[in-house]
């Protein structure tokens, strides 16, 4: 009878550990706090490395996330659908530029804000935007030294 209830006691502890890591993992991953926001679109040449749930920063504070990414098939550009906070008004002249956290890190969209005294309104297109640039070919360049004056 013992051995019953250590196996239920054990049990037990193994469901708690499960569902504490699965809350976790759910605030981590920004799943458990969708907010309210409003959709930007955008069309990049490259958007290496961002998929969709990559984070969108304005000044390093994550301010939404990508919603979609789809492959243009009459501009061959890759168009993404973006979310932002509601409470998060930008400028209709802002830029986005993909942007990369260093060497090793992973890839995320920065929001650059204009200028500009109109704002934009969910369903807008933000048209000043900068890809990805891939650190192989900076690599190849600078090996090559296809950059320098001769």
């Amino acid at each position: 009878m013992s051995s019953q209830k250590t196996e239920i006691a054990v049990g037990g502890v193994v469901l708690a550990a499960a569902l504490g890591f699965a809350v976790y993992m759910g605030q981590a991953t920004g799943f458990a706090a969708r907010t309210a926001g409003y959709e930007l679109t955008a069309s990049f040449r490259s958007i290496e490395g961002i998929t969709v749930g990559t984070d969108v920063r304005l000044a390093g504070v994550k301010i939404g996330s990508v919603t979609d990414i789809s492959l243009n098939p009459d501009t061959f550009r890759a168009d993404a659908a973006i979310s932002v906070q509601d409470n998060i008004i930008l400028p209709d002249d802002s830029a986005i530029v993909i942007a990369s956290e260093g060497l090793l890190g992973g890839n995320f969209v920065e929001v650059l804000p204009g200028g500009s005294p109109f704002n934009l309104e969910a369903g807008d297109e933000i048209e000043d935007t900068q890809g990805a640039v891939s650190l192989i070919s900076l690599l190849l360049k600078f090996v090559s030294g296809s950059g320098e004056d001769k």
